[in-house]
């Protein structure tokens, strides 16, 4: 369980290194298709890899995230659907674990309502196997199951643990999609 836990931080790691805005030190140069109103983003929104593959595609509304916003890797596996109103993650997301150039398998299903769970979560092993499934009422883990990559049962205090050290990744991870985003917005002036 524990090195389940690790090997999803980690490919969460690299599935975002991959996304990573530029930085200084002369990581891969992004750019931005959008435009503006009102010096907000306003509109569709595409974010293209330096050879000119799609990386991100949404749309915004007065400076606001709207609608679904997708995600791939630098080598076009799609690794994220994100669903915003009004710049809160508000509908099913969806991770995948990604390969050279596609997608291996569900990674993770999970309902929100202005940026909070609320539904029925759904994660996975990179084997395909269900990994957790948790009842969220408004934020709240009402109850989890979780089994290993094998498909044996784990105790419900087990689950939980899971289930609360895997919101915790899970919204790092978000965060990063998100800051790549405000990192690449259409320059509006």
């Amino acid at each position: 369980m524990v090195g389940a836990a690790r090997q999803a931080i980690a490919l969460a790691g690299l599935i975002a290194a991959s996304l990573a805005a530029p930085a200084a030190s002369g990581a891969e140069a992004l750019s931005v298709v959008g435009a503006c109103r009102g010096g907000a983003p306003n509109g569709a929104y595409e974010l293209h890899g330096p050879d000119g593959r799609l990386r991100a595609v949404g749309a915004f509304a007065a400076g606001r995230k709207t609608g679904t916003f997708v995600f791939w890797t630098a080598a076009g596996a799609r690794s994220a659907v994100i669903p915003y109103d009004n710049d809160a993650r508000t509908g099913t997301v969806a991770l995948w674990y990604t390969g050279a150039r596609r997608e291996l398998g569900r990674k993770l299903e999970a309902p929100y309502v202005d940026n909070v769970l609320h539904g029925v979560l759904r994660s996975y092993h990179p084997n395909g196997t269900p990994r957790t499934e948790c009842r969220y009422e408004h934020g709240q883990l009402l109850n989890a199951q979780a089994w290993d990559a094998r498909g044996s049962t784990l105790t419900e205090e087990q689950a939980r643990k899971l289930a609360v050290r895997d919101v915790e990744a899970d919204n790092r991870f978000l965060a990063q999609f998100d800051a790549t985003v405000r990192a690449n917005l259409p320059r509006c002036e």
